[in-house]
């Protein structure tokens, strides 16, 4: 065990049926140190979380905690060691207390019963240890922003005098104004002497919140390295095996305006409730329209109203020239048009069943004689896309929860590809996944425009819309409030505008 570290794993190896997921790794962790696990998806960051934290407990290596060997059998036991971890989806009851869900499992008791006063005094002694002010221990935690719902899981974690914090992309959902926060209360736990593992594939938050990094490929270490001698170049570069310039700065050059192609989708006049107030956009076929805005702005509410996932209360569409009607996605669906939904693990995936059953499942009247399903046909499918869209998997027989975050949204991508879209709606189609992940996706965005398809493109990430789009609508408050394109398209000016309206937009739109 070496001096000064809290954490260290020696020589770990992990392999799964076809996979070696680990390959000798060595990972350790400084006390009151906040260490980034980086890697491509599939690189074995996650895997590698699952052995320390006992939801993989068979695999070959040692694990040093505080300079005492564990080998923790299961998520419970490591917990008891000191090591808490905060998945990207929380694992909370919304509709008990926050109190309660800090405390749920080891409530403090007196004479055999449940202090409930003593939960809930503990509960805001913790909440306030970390700087959460202004929250109301006994209000169903449901009631408050996802921002307070990641506070309310630390506080769980630090509840068990957890020495070792795991977060898993906790800043995927967040607002800045909420990421700020929730860095604020990382710094904290930071000052107190425990460690944080921290886990992200957004850059900027990894070189503004942590002190050293470790970079994983292909299940084997390429090396720990502290921030102050990293750059983003280097650190994506040392990711994904060769020179990221093109990766970080590949910007669109080319655009397609609406005057050089066919509008295959107009839109006006949207309206449903507050969420979406008389939104008007254009759509043309083999174009790339990006929406912008803060969370709250309704930028899913667009979407689902276009894809029938929810009516509006008034406006039309008009559709290949002639007014449509889009009750639900069946009728969205048969006039062409594929949806992406930002939460893919809830909305998206069938995590037990296979790669191949996932990506066909649209299309089983195709594969399908009889009434009987054809598996051969299926396959074939499967393995064209696989290739096509570059899919890691040992197999198409492989379950899709096995799949890392990228390789997941490539199936749902290539789910749609079978049914020859027109129209492809994509809510945050990288959320969550690696910049190389991400080069791949935004290059098969580009070729479904190149080959004629309408690509409304929904995105949290700035750079990502710059790179990609032909024209930017940018919405705030359930408005449509400007709208960029060609080479009139920067972040400058989209922070600009979302920060300010419209009034910060000056001079021609076009280049």
């Amino acid at each position: 065990m070496g001096q000064d570290l809290l954490l260290e794993m020696k020589g770990i190896c992990k392999s799964f049926p076809g996979v070696k997921a680990l390959a000798d790794v060595d990972f350790s962790v400084a006390p009151g140190d906040v260490h980034s696990l980086i890697g491509e998806n599939g690189a074995g960051k996650s895997t590698l979380i699952k052995v320390l934290t006992g939801i993989y407990p068979r695999y070959t290596g040692e694990i040093f905690l505080d300079g005492e060997y564990i080998a923790p059998a299961n998520a419970t036991e490591s917990q008891a060691e000191g090591v808490s971890t905060i998945y990207q989806e929380l694992n909370l009851a919304p509709y008990l207390s926050v109190a309660e869900n800090i405390f749920i499992g080891h409530e403090p008791r007196r004479y055999g019963m449940i202090d409930w006063k003593s939960v809930r005094r503990k509960a805001a002694e913790i909440l306030a240890d970390m700087g959460v002010d202004g929250v109301n221990v006994a209000k169903p935690l449901g009631e408050y922003s996802v921002a307070i719902q990641q506070m309310t899981a630390i506080a769980r974690a630090l509840s068990f005098d957890a020495r070792l914090l795991v977060m898993d992309e906790p800043t995927s959902s967040l607002s800045e104004t909420e990421v700020a926060i929730l860095f604020n209360v990382i710094r904290r736990v930071k000052a107190r002497g425990a460690s944080v593992i921290f886990i992200s594939h957004k850059m900027d938050e990894v070189f503004e919140i942590c002190d050293r990094a470790t970079i994983l490929r292909d299940g084997k270490l390429v090396g720990a390295y502290s921030m102050s001698e990293m750059t983003k170049l280097k650190m994506v570069s040392l990711m994904i095996g060769r020179d990221a310039t093109s990766v970080l700065h590949n910007k669109k050059t080319a655009y397609v305006s609406k005057d050089d192609s066919q509008t295959l989708l107009a839109a006006r006049g949207l309206q449903r409730g507050r969420k979406t107030r008389q939104i008007d956009i254009d759509i043309a076929s083999g174009q790339v329209l990006g929406v912008s805005g803060l969370l709250g702005s309704g930028r899913t509410e667009l979407a689902k109203i276009l894809f029938g996932d929810n009516v509006p209360d008034a406006g039309r569409i008009d559709y290949d020239g002639r007014q449509v009607h889009i009750k639900t996605p069946r009728d969205a669906i048969r006039l062409g048009m594929g949806f992406c939904s930002e939460d893919r693990k809830a909305e998206g995936i069938f995590p037990n069943m296979t790669v191949m059953e996932n990506m066909t499942i649209g299309v089983l009247d195709d594969v399908s004689r009889f009434g009987v399903m054809s598996a051969g046909a299926q396959l074939k499918i499967a393995e064209k896309y696989i290739e096509k869209l570059k899919i890691k998997v040992s197999s198409p027989g492989q379950k899709m929860r096995e799949l890392s975050g990228g390789n997941q949204q490539k199936v749902l991508l290539a789910r749609w590809l079978c049914k020859k879209p027109v129209l492809m709606i994509l809510d945050e189609p990288t959320r969550g996944i690696d910049l190389g992940a991400k080069s791949e996706i935004e290059e098969i965005i580009a070729e479904l425009a190149g080959s004629g398809v309408a690509v409304l493109m929904i995105s949290s990430e700035l750079e990502e819309l710059v790179r990609s789009c032909d024209r930017i609508a940018v919405l705030s408050d359930g408005k449509k409030v400007s709208e960029l394109s060609g080479r009139g398209i920067s972040e400058e000016r989209l922070v600009d505008i979302i920060a300010h309206g419209a009034d910060a937009l000056e001079g021609p739109r076009d280049a």
